[in-house]
């Protein structure tokens, strides 16, 4: 045998055959990492968090890829911006994915493909009261010291 016969084909990147990450790349983003991003995060949500009807757009003012989806059957629609920790974003972008009417989550994109979510709101949002044994300490400490006193 030739050693040309021993030789095995290379492998092709999965991602790059993947149906979805064809679907993005024909959105014709211009910036690769964010594309790539946009991917994980798709990957994510369907595959890890079982999300519905997941689907990817284009925002061609930010010339970034969006994508849109439920959390689970009869969710409202929801959009992700899927963004690169490296990349800034300014308040003109966020308040334009904001005004597309949908809930927002940022998704923060580590290099070593750690995912982040964050809700995003257009004005304060109201937080959860902290849990634990932490919460009333400090009302503890201010009751001894006007006892004390």
């Amino acid at each position: 045998m030739s050693e040309a016969s021993d030789e095995a084909p290379p492998r092709q990147n999965w991602i790059l055959m993947h149906p979805a990450y064809q679907q993005m790349k024909d959105l014709e983003v211009e910036d690769s990492a964010q594309l790539h991003s946009a991917f994980l995060v798709y990957m994510d949500l369907t595959e890890v968090r079982r999300w519905k009807d997941v689907s990817c757009v284009k925002s061609p003012e930010l010339q970034l890829v969006l994508l849109e989806g439920r959390e689970k059957d009869g969710a409202p629609i929801q959009t992700v911006l899927p963004l690169p920790v490296h990349r800034s974003l300014c308040h003109r972008s966020i308040q334009h994915v904001l005004d597309r009417g949908f809930p927002m989550l940022l998704c923060a994109v580590a290099s070593d493909s750690t995912l982040v979510y964050q809700k995003m709101s257009d004005g304060l949002v109201t937080p959860d009261p902290p849990v634990g044994p932490f919460q009333d300490a400090g009302r503890r400490q201010h009751r001894k010291r006007r006892q004390q006193h």
